[in-house]
């Protein structure tokens, strides 16, 4: 069986077009949610929101890890590493990142796949930003994270 993993925070959900071409790429894509302590959103709530998010996908799965991302990969059998990408800085880091995970875990090397993101996925920053000063991002988002999203901001007010 080919496995493959999204990985990421997930300051907001997936892109969708990166998650479908993992998919065909892989018997099993699995959202791999790592801890970011800096952006305030519980694990719990994260993971319940990509298991809403992708539910219907039925080879993919959604699962939170600490630690090396290279151990879990190595822990769940992953072979290839999905990223999008929303800029040219983006491909920098992740071939850096390339780098250390093939020395790290010499069974995922060159494996890493990076495909463009959409031009609806906006950094989580700029979106969380725009929709603090009552902007439209309704559309960078999926309907339920984008209602969880105005919650928390009249919550802040």
């Amino acid at each position: 069986m080919r496995r493959a993993v999204c990985p990421g925070s997930f300051a907001r959900s997936p892109s969708a077009i990166v998650v479908a071409r993992a998919s065909a790429l892989s018997d099993e894509v699995v959202v791999a949610v790592g801890v970011n302590r800096q952006d305030g959103c519980s694990a719990p709530r994260r993971l319940d929101m990509l298991r809403r998010t992708t539910t219907a996908s039925p080879n993919v799965t959604v699962a939170g890890f600490s630690g090396l991302l290279t151990d879990f990969c190595r822990a769940e059998g992953v072979t290839a590493i999905v990223k999008g990408l929303r800029a040219v800085g983006g491909f920098d880091y992740e071939l850096q990142m390339a780098q250390m995970n093939a020395h790290l875990a010499p069974g995922v090397e060159g494996r890493v796949r990076a495909y463009p993101c959409s031009a609806r996925s906006c950094p989580p920053r700029a979106v969380k930003e725009v929709a603090a000063y009552g902007g439209d991002v309704s559309a960078h988002l999926p309907g339920f994270v984008h209602a969880r999203l105005l919650a928390r901001l009249a919550e802040r007010a």
